[in-house]
C-alpha cells in the first residue's frame, strides 16, 4: 500500500491558516525539502477550501494526480483534477491507496485531514513548523476522535528558524492482535 504523507506548514501555536484565512506567514524563500518530496510523490489529496486557495497556482505543484474532495467543485477547462464526492470517498481512496504509484501528499484542509486521521489512513506527517504565533485561525488538528501515537523519524532546522518534523504514525492498536503478544 502506498504511503499517505500529510505535508503542511503550521504555526508554532498549531494553526494552518491565520484568523482571516491568510497564509502569508509561510516561508517561501527557499526549497525546504520540497523538491526531494516531489521526486517520490505523484498524487495529492486536497479538500475543497485548500484547493480553492491554490487553484490559480496549480502549476506550482508538480504532482500529476490531484484528487479534490468536494461535493461542489467542478473542474475548469484544462484542469487535470479528479473530484471525489463524499459518497465516493471510500471507493476512490481505497482504489488510489492500492494502485501502483508513488507517495500520496495529503495537503489539506483540516476536515479532510481529520477524516483521514480518524480512519488511520495517514502514514507519515511532515510538518514545517514556522517560528510565528498567529494567536488564532484554523487549527491543524480539529475533530480527531482518538489518540494518535507517533514516532519521530527526522527533524531538520533551517537558518530561518523553520523546523521540519517527520513522524510516522503508529497503527491503531487492535485487540484481536493481543494473542500475538504471548
Amino acid at each position: 500500500m502506498r504511503k499517505v504523507i500529510m505535508n503542511l506548514a503550521v504555526s508554532l501555536d498549531g494553526f494552518i491558516e491565520g484568523p482571516n484565512g491568510e497564509y502569508d506567514w509561510c516561508f517561501n524563500d527557499q526549497d525546504y525539502g520540497m523538491e526531494a518530496f516531489y521526486s517520490h510523490t505523484d498524487t495529492m489529496f486536497i479538500g475543497r477550501k485548500s484547493f480553492e486557495v491554490i487553484r490559480a497556482d496549480l502549476n506550482l505543484f508538480p504532482v500529476p494526480n490531484i484528487y479534490v474532495f468536494s461535493d461542489t467543485v467542478t473542474p475548469l477547462a484544462g484542469e487535470n483534477i479528479k473530484v471525489v464526492s463524499k459518497a465516493g470517498f471510500d471507493a476512490v481512496v481505497n482504489e488510489v491507496l492500492n494502485a501502483p504509484g508513488g507517495d500520496i501528499w495529503l495537503f489539506g484542509g483540516a476536515e479532510l485531514i481529520a477524516e483521514m486521521m480518524n480512519r488511520r489512513l495517514v502514514t507519515e506527517m511532515l510538518l514545517a513548523v514556522h517560528p510565528v504565533i498567529l494567536g488564532g485561525g484554523k487549527p491543524l488538528f480539529n475533530g480527531i476522535q482518538q489518540r494518535v501515537d507517533m514516532t519521530l523519524l527526522d527533524s531538520k532546522t533551517y537558518d530561518t528558524g523553520l523546523v521540519q518534523l517527520r513522524y510516522t504514525l503508529s497503527p491503531k492498536f487492535d485487540l484481536s492482535q493481543l494473542h500475538l503478544l504471548g
